[in-house]
Parts: structure tokens; C-alpha cells; sequence
């Protein structure tokens, strides 16, 4: 029970203290830029009807595939722990194989170049 007090007691002030270093640190230095309610480059104030590249779809997609691939891995290291980790490692490792070859599909293809 006081192991248990202690880690409360330990996290929480560990949690203020970075907190408040934080605030004090900071650097507060706003701009036009940083003011303006997007920060992305566009103009809020401007046409909404825009041309939008498909590159930018693009580049989400891709960072939404691979982030889920992450999501998908980070339970491997406990798959140690089953009866039999070569499946679980197999299916792994397929994915990751399907993974790489999308990846080195779409950069053949140019779709990971910006400038055309």
C-alpha cells in the first residue's frame, strides 16, 4: 500500500513539475501567422473552390497506412509470450513484406515526388 501511495505521489508531482516548467520555458512569441486560426499556408479569408493537389491525399494516406501498421505491430514483442510466436511472427512479417512492396510500388512510380 505505500509502494502505492509513493507512485501516486511521485507521478503527480513529476506531472506538476513538468507542468510547470513548461509554462515557465515557453516561448511566447505569437505572430500573425501563429494567430490566424490555419496554420497550414492557406488563406482563410480566400475562396474555399481552390484546385487542392492530391498529393497532400496522398501523403495522409500514406502516413495513415503506415500508422496503423504500428498500431497493428506494437503488440508483437508480447507474442513471445504465446505457445506458438511463429505464427504471430509470420503474420507479421507478411504484413510488413506487404507493406515494403507498396511502398517501393508507389516510390517506382513517382508518387512520393512533391515536385512534378
Amino acid at each position: 500500500m505505500n509502494i502505492l501511495i509513493f507512485m501516486m505521489v511521485l507521478s503527480m508531482t513529476l506531472s506538476i513539475a513538468l507542468t510547470a516548467l513548461n509554462f515557465w520555458l515557453a516561448q511566447m512569441s505569437p505572430d500573425s501567422e501563429k494567430l490566424s486560426p490555419y496554420e497550414c499556408g492557406f488563406d482563410p479569408l480566400g475562396s474555399a473552390r481552390l484546385p487542392f493537389s492530391i498529393r497532400f491525399f496522398l501523403v495522409a494516406i500514406l502516413f495513415l497506412l503506415f500508422d496503423l501498421e504500428i498500431a497493428l505491430l506494437l503488440p508483437l514483442p508480447w507474442a513471445t509470450q504465446l505457445q506458438n510466436p511463429t505464427v504471430t511472427l509470420i503474420w507479421a512479417s507478411t504484413l510488413i513484406l506487404i507493406l515494403t512492396l507498396g511502398l517501393v510500388y508507389e516510390w517506382a512510380q513517382g508518387g512520393l515526388e512533391w515536385a512534378e
